[in-house]
């Protein structure tokens, strides 16, 4: 067993109730004092915690219970290798929860002589260079006129160096051509919400192990990027606290309210923001009638409701009148497909440009559920200009897409791809608009398909938007595992016209791509009028 006084003094405060925590921090304390304090090949370093106490609350602020108790497993280390037991920290909480403070304090003391480690550099990285400056300018303010610190270290507009350690600190976006090999002791990712795949954490990890107890933390409020790095950050957090993976290294403290309701309760706010317990500091009290006010003017502005929950709150939540469904129901589409060979099936084709994507589908009827099967097309000349702040390659690699070196995408793709399917499946009708469906239906009738004209998309959203709705509420859409097809849903925007009918369009024009999605409501037009329920009925099931 092993213990440190502000362990378990946080630990303390939630016992006796003065403190409230969400489901994830609980699971957390319960996951630490089962799997980490009850060992005896590790050790809390007193002196380097309390070393970084004294550091922090004389040159910057005076630390909260919570900030203490992150820092003790800063400095966990095995007994018989001196290795950190932590190696990645997730710090997640609702906006002005003293993230960036914290880590400012601790970047600038891991530079230091007090922690001891020679050329411990240290590099902030953000995706904008505001952003990756706020700590770095936070110690840099620290340094000047205090004098023993401006004898410790030497300071310019671009890095901050300790003198006697020479570990330099230096703040980077997230480009990845910017990291010049400064061979890092520690790396900072803020607002990690942003980042849409691991690219940018591979390429700056990639520095670590050269200094002994390297570190990396990623800190920031939730946002509005799903199936980014950040939710695999989440669902890995998940499976740590759950047991599920006791060999990760990561410490995931994660703050945010367990349920949207409890945000019309005050008292549930330290949930998100653990600044809120009490009792609270000065900047705690003005920061909480700050967030008090902006709650209140939710009710003459609901339309800034997302933002607050997002941001305040650390729960992301969407305006149900702007997208097709809730990010839970969308995940729900991930089932397996049932048996599907030779059922019939509706063929869904979305075309609207040859210089970037084209996406193909097959939409089968089975019981109450209508399954998806999907393919895209994307266009490498399209990919090397346009950043889609998505993981094309991975997606590539899983077969959910084809990418194409060609001036446009040939029809041939399309055409070859449903004469494959129609081997295996029911495939004799595809439903298309009629924008540039001149330049396919030759191809597609020559291979002796049936093609039916929609001549105003945009019409048949409103038509179908009601039945879209019920279908993802009750869960009766299967896309299988295809995150692709996930990312085509929730980049769709739900307009909703002065007549009250609505349009499925696009969040970002260039970025935010929604082939996959309108080639599947195509295919839905017609889909109750062409799969009946003889879709079960099977040769083999014919008793001769």
């Amino acid at each position: 067993m092993i213990s440190n006084k502000h362990v378990e003094n946080y630990i303390n405060l939630y016992d006796t109730g003065k403190i409230k925590l969400n489901k994830e921090r609980i699971l957390l304390l319960e996951y630490l004092k089962e799997y980490v304090l009850s060992r005896d090949d590790v050790y809390f370093d007193e002196e380097l915690i309390n070393n970084f106490i004294k550091f922090t609350e004389k040159w910057y602020f005076p630390l909260e219970p919570f900030q203490k108790f992150i820092a003790a497993f800063v400095f966990l280390f095995y007994k018989e290798t001196g290795r950190n037991f932590f190696r990645k920290f997730l710090i997640m909480m609702g906006r002005g929860g003293g993230k960036n403070g914290l880590i400012s304090a601790l970047s600038h003391y891991l530079t230091s002589e007090l922690h001891g480690i020679p050329k411990y550099n240290v590099s902030i990285v953000a995706n904008s260079e505001d952003q990756a400056k706020t700590s770095f300018e936070e110690v840099y303010d620290a340094i000047e006129s205090k004098e023993p610190l401006e004898k410790a270290f030497y300071r310019t507009k671009v890095q901050i160096k300790n003198n006697a350690t020479k570990s330099i600190m230096k703040f980077r976006t997230s480009n990845a051509s910017t990291k010049d090999g400064l061979r890092d002791g520690c790396v900072i990712y803020d607002e990690i919400h942003q980042y849409q795949t691991n690219e940018v954490v591979r390429v700056f990890s990639s520095g670590l192990g050269k200094v002994r107890n390297p570190r990396e933390f990623f800190i920031g409020t939730d946002g509005y990027v799903r199936e980014g790095y950040l939710d695999t950050m989440k669902e890995r957090a998940m499976n740590i606290l759950e047991g599920k993976d006791l060999d990760d290294s990561m410490f995931p403290f994660i703050c945010k309210l367990d349920n949207p309701e409890e945000v019309k309760d005050k008292t549930f706010w330290e949930k998100a923001n653990p600044m809120f317990s009490e009792p609270r500091s000065e900047y705690a009290e003005e920061l909480f009638y700050i967030v008090q006010e902006e709650y209140k003017e939710l009710a003459n502005d609901p339309s800034n409701r997302e933002e607050f929950m997002t941001k305040r709150m650390n729960l992301p939540e969407v305006d149900l009148t702007k997208t097709v469904a809730p990010w839970e129901d969308i995940l729900a589409t991930n089932r397996p497909f049932p048996e599907l060979e030779h059922r019939t099936c509706i063929g869904g084709l979305d075309f609207a440009s040859i210089k970037d994507f084209a996406a193909v589908g097959l939409l089968f009827k089975v019981d109450d559920d209508y399954v998806w099967k999907t393919h895209s097309f994307v266009r490498k000349g399209f990919l090397d200009k346009v950043n889609l702040q998505a993981p094309i390659k991975k997606w590539e690699e899983a077969n959910l897409l084809t990418i194409v070196d060609e001036p446009v995408i040939d029809i041939s793709n399309i055409v070859n791809w449903f004469v494959e399917m129609r081997e295996i499946y029911g495939l004799t009708k595809i439903i298309a608009d009629t924008f540039r469906l001149d330049l396919v239906k030759t191809a597609l009738e020559a291979e002796g398909f049936e093609l039916e004209y929609i001549r105003n998309p945009k019409a048949i959203h409103s038509l179908l938007a009601p039945k879209v709705e019920t279908m993802f509420a009750k869960r009766n859409i299967i896309y299988d595992d295809n995150p692709l097809m996930r990312w085509y849903t929730n980049n769709v925007y739900v307009k909703i016209k002065k007549d009250g009918n609505k349009e499925y369009l696009k969040k970002d024009e260039f970025r935010r791509k929604t082939d996959g999605f309108q080639a599947f409501i195509h295919a839905l037009w017609k889909a109750d009028d062409e799969l009946e329920e003889e879709a079960d009925f099977m040769i083999a099931d014919i008793s001769f």
